[in-house]
């Protein structure tokens, strides 16, 4: 993950190439110290005796929601509201078989209307949502099927603004567009207007607060799990919830945040005995936050063991990060640093200045034990792949190091293959397979190896926030552009990268979709933890609170 933004005066150089200067160095970057302390480290104990009475209510109230679900199928409305419940709490990993059943059973009666409808209702709310839901599912429904909200003269019905509830299912659905469907454009512009201009009438509505949280945080570009816990919320004040599945909602995920907290506590120990702060004070103390960030790939407990390969990971990646962006390392150091890394040989390590002994050393140490752990399953074919997308990156954060230390702005042409490997998503896509079971096969980490579109699209999101300045400045050089051209074009190039990762996720699909979702998952996570600026690094403020709700704060009973 490109964790900081390249400096600022690379950008501003537009002279050719100067001779490469070895003793130029970066001025040591300060960061703030963990905001979390000591604090995970309380969470190694275990209440067996709590645990087992929470688990045998959950198991009892779990079946509970899965009688209301396959009693639902042939109530349309009922059934789309109970399936947009179970997801939105964060509660489907335990009935995927009983929603893509249902949603496939819908998909089949809109095949039969001839692609014109997904329902025979007039009805907004149930339109929008039963495309929504089907979208995310993966089943290739059409926009067509919004084409009667549309009067004579091809505008949005004026019948339609009053519909608030109407309005924000619509909303929402329009996130999940693809590239050429004009109709959901149009949608999302006209529903946030209508939406805007209905806040102030809505005081005394529960509708409202979802109404200012959708329209700042739409549910598709959003954390999976920080969504559910704000969701828990919303729900819970609206009249007409489910008492059993919002029960059961509130223990899953307290449950489930027993187990995170366990595994960060443990996680936590290990960071410690590194002592990244006293050896390493120009690294971001920041293992915390990682393991939030990685919970936003996937957070099910299916996947505990990628959570944690993940995390520790990306935890020396941060650190190997900040040594090409952050310390005063000179061009010399971190080209040795990369050819150790490329060689991947216990012996290269007497070639490295002390600071850089400690990470390679603890990179060698900490793919070793995730060979071992996949060697157990017969998987050790899995660290091969980890760890060519490890050798990537670096090479890429190298590469870039080599521009700053010559003063050089590379063109478009140059710098696009280059930032597309040095914001991590292909190698975090990559890493997210180690730990995922069965669903990962060879073929899978060939699949992800090759740069398929979806992680391209991911890759290309990463323009948004930190790598902006200068991919604008490169595409200023190149076509001659004005930097609000430039600007301009990268907003497109945003908004379509959007569309193609949800167009890589409508069914017949490459691979399995779970394995899709860790790209688009990322791409959601630096939509939320980039929005407003570097909140990984100025993790003091809004990353704060969103480790506290997820990590920290089990929700009320």
């Amino acid at each position: 993950m490109e964790f900081a933004s390249i400096p600022t005066a690379l950008l501003t150089s537009s002279t050719a190439p100067a001779p490469v200067q070895v003793t130029r160095r970066r001025p040591e970057s300060v960061f703030h110290p963990s905001v979390w302390g000591d604090h995970f480290l309380a969470y190694s104990s275990v209440d067996k005796e709590g645990d087992i009475n929470m688990k045998q209510n959950h198991h009892q109230l779990k079946e509970k929601v899965r009688k209301q679900l396959v009693e639902a199928k042939g109530e349309y409305s009922q059934q789309l509201d109970l399936i947009d419940a179970i997801q939105r709490l964060g509660v489907a990993y335990h009935f995927e078989t009983e929603i893509d059943q249902g949603l496939h059973q819908i998909y089949e009666t809109y095949l039969q209307s001839g692609h014109k409808n997904v329902n025979n209702d007039e009805d907004l709310y149930i339109t929008a949502l039963s495309f929504r839901l089907l979208r995310q599912q993966g089943y290739p429904v059409s926009c067509d099927v919004f084409n009667k909200l549309k009067d004579n003269e091809g505008k949005f019905k004026e019948s339609l603004i009053g519909d608030v509830r109407g309005l924000l299912s619509l909303y929402e659905a329009t996130f999940l567009s693809v590239r050429q469907e004009n109709i959901l454009d149009e949608a999302m512009e006209f529903t946030a207007t209508c939406l805007n201009s209905a806040l102030p009438n809505l005081s005394n509505n529960p509708i409202a607060a979802q109404v200012v949280h959708a329209l700042d945080q739409p549910i598709h570009k959003g954390i999976p799990r920080l969504e559910s816990r704000r969701f828990i919320s919303f729900y819970e004040k609206d009249d007409s919830h489910n008492k059993v599945l919002l029960d059961f909602a509130k223990l899953d995920f307290n449950l489930l945040q027993k187990l995170h907290q366990r595994e960060l506590s443990e996680i936590t120990r290990w960071w410690k005995d590194l002592d990244v702060p006293g050896k390493l004070p120009f690294a971001r103390d920041r293992v915390a936050e990682l393991y939030f960030w990685m919970l936003g790939v996937y957070y099910e407990p299916q996947y505990i063991l990628g959570i944690r390969i993940l995390t520790k990971v990306l935890s020396l990646i941060s650190i190997i990060d900040d040594t090409y962006d952050a310390s005063n390392a000179t061009i010399e150091e971190l080209v040795l640093f990369n050819d150790a890394i490329q060689r991947w040989e216990v012996s290269t390590l007497d070639q490295l200045p002390d600071y850089m002994k400690l990470v390679y050393q603890t990179v060698l140490d900490t793919y070793n034990i995730i060979d071992d752990e996949m060697a157990k399953q017969g998987r050790s074919y899995r660290v091969e792949y980890a760890k060519s997308a490890l050798k990537d990156l670096v090479g890429a954060y190298c590469k870039e190091a080599k521009w700053y230390h010559e003063g050089y702005v590379p063109t478009m042409d140059e710098h696009m293959p280059v930032t597309l490997l040095s914001c991590g998503h292909q190698a975090i896509s990559t890493l997210s397979l180690v730990g995922m079971g069965e669903l990962a096969t060879k073929e899978a980490f060939d699949w992800v190896s090759s740069f398929p579109l979806i992680v391209h699209a991911s890759s290309v999101f990463e323009q948004e926030r930190g790598q902006v300045a200068s991919s604008v400045e490169c595409y200023m050089k190149q076509y001659g552009a004005t930097e609000e051209e430039a600007i301009i074009e990268f907003q497109k190039r945003v908004t379509n990268a959007w569309k193609d990762m949800n167009s890589e996720c409508l069914r017949p699909t490459s691979v399995p979709i779970p394995l899709l979702r860790s790209p688009l998952n990322l791409a959601r996570a630096m939509y939320v933890l980039y929005k407003g600026g570097d909140n990984y690094s100025h993790s003091d403020t809004k990353f704060k609170e969103f480790v506290t709700l997820v990590l920290v704060d089990p929700v009320p009973t």
